[in-house]
C-alpha cells in the first residue's frame, strides 16, 4: 500500500510542476486535464502526508524517552500520536479502494407501488416525500420527470431526478423492495396489512461522446445519380461510408462536392452511432432497474417500516431504528452510513488490491 501511496504522491508533485509550467498552462485542454487529475488524488496525498508527519513525530518522541528532562513530555506526545496511526492507515486503505465511477453522478429514482393495492400506492407517495426531505437536507435538487397518480394522493409510479454532487453514492443503497406494516385508514377492523413498494436508483445516463476511428470506416466514392439513373455530374462526388464494426452504411450524394458529401456522411454516421450507444445505455439501465426491484414480492424486502411499533428495520445489516417518524422525515443517514461501511468492509475483505 505504501509503495502505491508514494507513487501517487510523486505523480501529484509532477502535476504541480506541470501546472506551473508556462508552456503547459498556455494549452487550455492540458490545464483542464492535469487539474482534474490533481484534484482526484489531492485528498489521498494530503492524508498520506498527514500520516507520514504523525509517524515522524512519533519516532522523534520515542527517541526523547531516554532523556530524563523530556521523558514526561515525550510520553504525553506518544499517547496523543499513537492512536492516530491506525486511524489514518484505515482511512488510506479506504481511500485506495476502487471508486464506483457513478458515485458523483445525479440520480434517477423510480418508485412503484407493489403488492397491496391502494395502500402500496399511498406508501409510495410517502417514500417519495421521504426522499425529497433527505435531498433537501443534503442540498440536492429534485425534479419530477414522470408520475402516475391514484386517487387519494398515492402513486402507482413516480420517477424523479435528484441532482447534487455525490447523490448516487448515497442513494444507491435505497434500491430494492420496501415493506410497510400498518393499519390502513380504510381498515375497519384494525387489522395490520403488509404492502410493498419497489425503489430503483440509477445513475444518470453518461454523456455520449463518440470517438469515431476512421480506420474502422470504409469510404467509397461514386458518381451522383439523378432520377432514372441520369447522371447529375461527371465527377465521383457521391460518398458511401461503411462502419465496419457495426455494419452501418451511409450514402450522401446531395451535395455538390465530394468534400461536402464526406462531411455530411460522417455527421450522419456519428449521429447513428450516438443513437446506438444511447440505446445501449438505456437497455443496461432498464436491466439494472429490473435486477434492483425484483418482482416486488414481500419476501424480497430490504427494509421494513413497522408503524405500530414505530420501528424501521434494514434487513441487509440487521439494523433497527425506533424513530419511524424521523426516518420518514428523511433522516436516513444512520442506515446509509452503515450500508456504506459494510460495502467498504466487504470489498476490503474480498481482497481487492490496494497495494
Amino acid at each position: 500500500m505504501f509503495e502505491k501511496l508514494a507513487g501517487i504522491e510523486d505523480r501529484y508533485i509532477e502535476l504541480e510542476k506541470l501546472l506551473a509550467d508556462p508552456d503547459v498552462v498556455s494549452d487550455y485542454e492540458n490545464v483542464i486535464k492535469y487539474s482534474k487529475e490533481r484534484s482526484e488524488i489531492e485528498d489521498i496525498v494530503q492524508t498520506y502526508r498527514q500520516y507520514k508527519t504523525v509517524r515522524q513525530q512519533l519516532e522523534e518522541a520515542r527517541t526523547l524517552l531516554h532523556d530524563p528532562d523530556m521523558r514526561e513530555l515525550a510520553e504525553a506526545e506518544i499517547e496523543d500520536l499513537e492512536p492516530q496511526v491506525p486511524v489514518l492507515e484505515d482511512k488510506l486503505h479506504h481511500m485506495l479502494l476502487p471508486k464506483d465511477p457513478r458515485d458523483e453522478k445525479n440520480v434517477i429514482i423510480e418508485i412503484r407501488a407493489g403488492a397491496g393495492g391502494d395502500e402500496a400506492a399511498l406508501f409510495a407517495a410517502e417514500l417519495f416525500r421521504m426522499y425529497i426531505r433527505y435531498a433537501e437536507t443534503h442540498g440536492y435538487k429534485v425534479d419530477v420527470t414522470s408520475e402516475n397518480e391514484t386517487g387519494g394522493g398515492g402513486y402507482k409510479r413516480i420517477e424523479a431526478e435528484i441532482k447534487g454532487k455525490g447523490a448516487f453514492s448515497r442513494l444507491k443503497y435505497e434500491s430494492g423492495v420496501h415493506r410497510v406494516q400498518r393499519v390502513p385508514v380504510t381498515e375497519s377492523q384494525g387489522r395490520i396489512h403488509t404492502s410493498t413498494v419497489t425503489v430503483a436508483v440509477m445513475a444518470e445516463l453518461e454523456d455520449v461522446d463518440i470517438d469515431l476511428d476512421m480506420n474502422d470506416v470504409r469510404v467509397d466514392v461514386f458518381r451522383s445519380q439523378g432520377a432514372g439513373g441520369q447522371s447529375v455530374n461527371t465527377t465521383d462526388s457521391a460518398v458511401r461510408m461503411t462502419h465496419i464494426p457495426t455494419g452501418i452504411v451511409v450514402e450522401c450524394q446531395d451535395e455538390r462536392s465530394q468534400l461536402q458529401n464526406r462531411i455530411r456522411a460522417k455527421t450522419i454516421l456519428l449521429n447513428r452511432l450516438y443513437e446506438i450507444e444511447l440505446e445501449r445505455q438505456r437497455s443496461e439501465r432498464e436491466a439494472e432497474r429490473r435486477d434492483q426491484v425484483g418482482t416486488g414480492d414481500r419476501s424480497e424486502k430490504i427494509r421494513t417500516y413497522n408503524f405500530p411499533q414505530s420501528r424501521v428495520t434494514d434487513h441487509r445489516i440487521n439494523m433497527s431504528n425506533y424513530n419511524l417518524q424521523g426516518v420518514m422525515d428523511g433522516n436516513l443517514d444512520d442506515f446509509i452510513d452503515e450500508l456504506a461501511t459494510r460495502d467498504q468492509a466487504e470489498r476490503l475483505g474480498a481482497g481487492i488490491e490496494t497495494a
